[in-house]
């Protein structure tokens, strides 16, 4: 995981470019919000994989341990995919982000009353890693952050994780993992990085390397507003919801 709000969000004040998007997937789970459908629960599945460590970091901030944190985080992830609450996901107003926190809040509101000790039945229906959800909880800064600050900072941080492994999955594809490896840090804003030294060692000229780099990060930008568009329900928004991740970066 790629963790560097100072640099990240200097990458983030760069994204610029089209704002013209396919159906993408929080679309498709807005019009078809029949369970159902394979199409929006596929959807629905990769954003909930995706983004389910910052309902996690909401909760554990919000004082649940960290067993009632994960089976909280587990259970409304079974009732979203069960169709429950997307009835509230509201085109005009169509955030996965601002969905996803209410509909949680929601259902906690449903669920203090009741008895958590007993899961339900039928076997996990989502893979999510939530074993390693409280590794990362205990890296969180130890200041005083309210529930919602520290979900909006983690949900920006996931959207900055999945472009990274989008990007490393496209490397890897070509059968080049190591070449990512080694230009990946300058996604992080080093532009001072001794080029010549790293175009010896990657066996290339130091003009090539910067070519590299600049297709790399182009490539970067473009998976970036994609991630953005695929969590909006109207491209107009994509704009706006990269200036809302820039600020929850580096918010004090």
């Amino acid at each position: 995981m790629i963790d560097q709000p100072e640099n990240t969000h200097k990458t983030m004040q760069t994204l610029v470019g089209s704002s013209e998007f396919p159906t993408t997937r929080w679309t498709l789970v807005v019009a078809a919000a029949d369970p159902q459908r394979k199409e929006a629960r596929s959807a629905l599945v990769s954003l909930c994989e995706g983004y389910w460590y910052p309902l996690y970091a909401y909760l554990r901030r919000r004082g649940y341990p960290a067993d009632q944190a994960q089976d909280l985080t587990q259970e409304f992830f079974i009732r979203v995919l069960e169709g429950r609450y997307l009835d509230r996901a509201d085109p005009e107003k169509g955030r996965f982000r601002s969905f996803i926190l209410t509909s949680l809040k929601f259902f906690v509101a449903d669920e203090e009353d009741r008895q958590r000790a007993q899961k339900r039945g039928g076997g996990v229906v989502l893979p999510l890693e939530l074993s390693s959800g409280e590794d990362r909880y205990q890296r969180e800064p130890a200041h005083d952050e309210t529930p919602e600050r520290i979900f909006e900072r983690r949900w920006a941080l996931s959207v900055l994780d999945r472009v990274v492994e989008r990007l490393r999955d496209e490397f890897v594809q070509h059968g080049r993992p190591e070449h990512f490896e080694r230009l990946k840090m300058f996604l992080l804003g080093k532009s001072e990085a001794p080029y010549a030294a790293l175009a010896r060692e990657m066996n290339t000229s130091e003009g090539a390397l910067k070519v590299a780099i600049h297709r790399l990060r182009k490539r970067y930008r473009e998976l970036f507003r994609q991630e953005i568009a695929d969590t909006v329900a109207d491209p107009g928004e994509v704009e706006s919801e990269l200036r809302f991740l820039a600020a929850a970066l580096t918010r004090k």
